[in-house]
């Protein structure tokens, strides 16, 4: 792995965290040249003007910082770790203290090596591990947002105020897939309080300031603006992330990232860094998105999500051109849950969502929109099915609980293929039809339907596609396959249509996925 990483932007449980804070704010410095001259209307190719040197530019973030700062706390936590159990599931360092390197059979090696072997046994007494973050409070009632890896297994939670003030803070609720969590406290006094923005006005360029609390000294405040928008960094399935050149450091996370007018449009949470330090990229959870869920964890204690049932992907230019789409665009349908909302709505594998409630979406966007439907409501899906455009009604569900069960990947590679086995030329594969050995070999289920892919040529384009021995096609083109006779015939029939890729679904231990192939001259023998 390259020793760049995401990490998250909080607390180690191994030393102090690194606050951080992005300070912004102040009045905008008056221009010192005139306005330019009016472009005359006939002018319509005029070279864009732009501001002058120092223009819009704030003078201090003074103001606007001292408004703020007293809204921001520090969150510390601790937690009992017992012998057997880790210190910390991520990767902000390792609280366990290494061993020095002494001369071999030294009285210091001994005594080490005996004092970490007692931190590791059963009867060993519990450790008390302590962390730090940051949150901000949203009403002068004392509830507080952060994130839910500054707060997760804590066994206690305290807050300590702009002014020095140390409260006890009880958990109203967590969320897993955005790392949101809301505190609680109890002040004899209202607290001050900041308000939400709208983080989808918030445009590229803008100007911003990430405050935190990360020592609970005081806040310390930095500046920059929104890098980018729409960042996915493969954190959890809604990823939306603002990219942001203010600096986010440890202990920071849970702190609000806000805009000029002193609204909260993000919640500081990860960075992307060698060494846990900024290097200007920063990423926060948009108030658009957080907001909901923060409103459900504050009166309910936790998050429904809309669900539709279906397991999608994006839209690549291959697999484009393999299903005739004239653009690459909306979320391709590769499996649908048995009796899901999906599957009542006699929506099918093959089929591309496009556009929901009208609004146009890809597969990426597609399962955060869903979500931030209420269960029960009806959507309305404008789905792409073998070339015809149609509009369906969905009735949305309720996001079932995660399965912490799953299936065993692993799978031997075949030695060589089964008999009746065919070669798919050019794309550097060879299926063969399933069978009893290979059901028991690749532990399929009893009634498996498809075409076995029994070998995978290396540095193939199938190769290059992830395929491997133990995989199954079961649709090419959208036609059901049970037998190599009937793929064949399939990219025959893509050929005579003078298509140039073909798609074929492939189902394994981790379900099934759309795979595009550039169709070759030959079709198999």
């Amino acid at each position: 792995m390259s020793p760049m990483s995401f990490r998250a932007a909080a607390f180690s449980r191994s030393c102090l965290a690194i606050g951080l804070v992005t300070a912004l704010g102040g009045h905008a410095a008056q221009a010192a040249d005139p306005a330019p001259a009016p472009v005359p209307a006939a002018a319509s190719a005029a070279p864009l003007r732009l501001p002058g040197e120092g223009r819009n530019m704030p003078d201090s973030f003074a103001d606007l910082a001292a408004k703020l700062l007293p809204a921001v706390v520090n969150v510390s936590t601790t937690e009992m770790v017992r012998p057997g159990e880790d210190d910390d599931d991520g990767d902000d360092g390792d609280s366990t203290p290494q061993v020095p390197n002494f001369p071999e059979g030294s009285p210091f090696e001994k005594f080490f090596h005996d004092f970490m072997n007692r931190q590791d046994t059963p009867n060993a007494p519990p450790r008390k591990m302590q962390a730090l973050g940051s949150g901000f409070i949203i009403d002068p009632s004392g509830v507080i947002v952060t994130n839910n890896h500054v707060v997760r297994h804590a066994d206690q939670i305290t807050i300590t105020l702009q002014d020095n003030t140390v409260l006890k803070a009880r958990l109203l609720g967590h969320d897993d897939r955005t790392d949101l969590a809301v505190l609680k406290v109890d002040s004899p006094k209202p607290l001050p309080a900041v308000p939400f923005g709208d983080s989808d006005h918030a445009r590229v360029g803008d100007w911003v300031l990430a405050i935190g609390n990360p020592f609970g000294l005081s806040g310390t405040v930095t500046a920059g603006i929104v890098s980018s928008r729409g960042r996915n960094i493969e954190q959890g399935p809604y990823d939306d992330f603002i990219q942001t050149d203010a600096p986010i450091n440890k202990g920071n996370s849970g702190g609000p990232l806000f805009n000029l007018n002193g609204e909260v449009i993000g919640i500081n949470t990860a960075i992307f860094s060698p060494s846990g330090g900024s290097i200007g990229i920063g990423f926060s959870i948009p108030s658009a998105e957080a907001q909901g869920i923060i409103d459900q964890l504050r009166h309910h204690g936790r998050v429904t999500r809309g669900w539709i049932g279906v397991r999608i992907q994006d839209v690549t230019q291959e697999i484009a051109d393999g299903l005739g789409l004239k653009s690459p665009h909306g979320a391709l349908i590769a499996g649908v849950e048995p009796k899901g909302p999906a599957a009542v709505a006699h929506l099918q594998t093959g089929d591309v969502i496009q556009s929901l409630n009208g609004k146009d979406i890809d597969g990426r966007a597609l399962p955060r929109l869903v979500a931030e439907l209420a269960g029960g409501s009806v959507a309305h899906l404008g789905i792409w099915r073998k070339g015809q455009q149609m509009n369906v009604a969905i009735t949305i569900g309720a996001l079932p609980e995660e399965k912490t069960d799953k299936a065993d990947g692993a799978t031997a590679p075949a030695k060589k293929p089964a008999q009746g086995s065919m070669a798919i030329t050019g794309m550097g594969f060879t299926v063969g039809e399933i069978d009893d050995i290979a059901r028991q070999k690749y532990n399929m289920a009893e009634g498996q339907k498809g075409v076995l892919v029994t070998g995978v040529t290396d540095d193939s384009p199938a190769a290059e596609r992830g395929l491997r021995p133990g995989d199954v096609v079961t649709e090419v083109q959208q036609s059901a396959v049970n037998t190599p006779a009937d793929l064949r015939r399939q990219l025959d029939a893509a050929r005579a249509q003078h298509r140039k890729t073909v798609l074929f679904l492939v189902q394994n231990s981790d379900g099934l996925r759309w795979v595009p192939f550039p169709l070759p001259d030959g079709a198999g023998h």
